[in-house]
């Protein structure tokens, strides 16, 4: 960081105690997009019902933290988000932030809910912590953990020491966007983040700086650049396996994706079949090739028709540590936003 940065962020902090200076608590703002932190049970399966000023209703803790206003995006599963859904999400919270706001929560379904935090990173960069969060447990359901990470999301919010990046709140840690996975599917400690670990970890009265907080995104933020979901166009993951032939890019390339990316094996190698097929599919779409092991990078290590040094001399991109789910965002994202070549390249890359 070099010594401007550090000055600005002084700055930004001063700006901000001198808007608290009659005694006030932060401000916080929920934007609400659904999940399983605001479902109820029904006859036809769990769905979500509450809405954000539900849930901050239901957990007072929240304003011990922050003064807390609410907005409404969605009521979506963390299965079925849109990206209209993401792009509402994105300039929800941008406007909550310019009207005044010192932080915004976001809750949202498990199921999809490090994918948007990773998309939020990328379209915004505001000066203010966006903490993202959900649950596993209704809060119908017994040892719900609705309360424990709402309370936990509001008060990292309401810290401005996460205002650079996008980060995720559950099970007292707190995640960046980049590295964070939903690494169990109903373990109350689902979020983790392979190969790097939490931001911070907090306890009742007291939070712990891990590693430094920041936006982890090596682009420019991309919200600006895209007009509407429909701009976002239609990418694919495609798995590489035992066995696996090229069937699933032709058909892709049929359908007119605008990328493709690649969840390779190890280092980010294919077989041979696919490996053919992507050396023709780069010449009509980029071409991302992320890894299967859920730490670690992509790295053009083997030879051989499917691997990474020949996929990279065919003119793939290689996702970096990002996992395939990520990938897919970014592309897709970067592909709306017009990006092209080096700037696609610089998705993949860490700050």
């Amino acid at each position: 960081m070099t010594e401007t940065d550090r000055r600005d962020r002084r700055d930004d902090r001063r700006d901000r105690d001198d808007a608290r200076a009659d005694g006030g608590r932060p401000r916080v703002a929920v934007v609400a997009c659904g999940g399983t932190i605001a479902s109820e049970p029904g006859d036809d399966g769990a769905a979500p019902e509450k809405t954000g000023e539900d849930l901050v209703a239901a957990v007072p803790a929240v304003s011990d933290h922050a003064r807390v206003t609410t907005t409404e995006v969605c009521s979506q599963p963390g299965f079925d988000v849109r990206w209209r859904d993401v792009l509402a999400t994105a300039a929800a919270a941008r406007d909550a932030v310019g009207e005044g706001a010192d932080g915004v929560v976001v809750t949202h379904g498990t199921d999809t809910l490090a994918d948007t935090a990773f998309a939020l990173d990328l379209l915004t960069d505001l000066g203010a912590p966006v903490v993202v969060t959900g649950a596993q447990r209704r809060l119908d359901e017994p040892s719900s953990d609705v309360p424990a990470n709402l309370a936990l999301a509001v008060r990292a919010a309401a810290d401005a020491r996460f205002s650079r990046g996008v980060h995720v709140a559950f099970d007292d840690e707190l995640h960046a966007a980049r590295d964070v996975v939903k690494g169990h599917s109903n373990a109350l400690s689902t979020m983790t983040s392979p190969g790097t670990g939490p931001v911070a970890t907090f306890t009742r009265d007291a939070s712990r700086l891990v590693r430094t907080p920041e936006r982890c995104a090596a682009v420019d933020p991309l919200a600006d650049a895209i007009e509407s979901a429909s701009d976002v166009p239609e990418v694919p993951v495609i798995h590489s396996g035992t066995g696996v032939g090229a069937g699933a890019i032709e058909r892709a390339l049929d359908a007119g994706v605008g990328g493709i990316v690649v969840e390779g094996t190890g280092l980010g190698n294919v077989t041979g079949a696919l490996g053919d097929a992507l050396g023709e599919a780069v010449a009509s779409v980029p071409v991302v090739v992320a890894g299967r092991p859920p730490a670690g990078p992509t790295e053009p290590v083997y030879g051989t028709p499917g691997g990474a040094v020949t996929l990279a001399d065919h003119g793939a991109t290689f996702a970096g540590d990002l996992p395939a789910a990520k990938a897919r965002v970014a592309l897709a994202l970067g592909l709306a936003a017009g990006l092209d070549g080096e700037r696609i390249e610089a998705l993949f890359a860490p700050a």
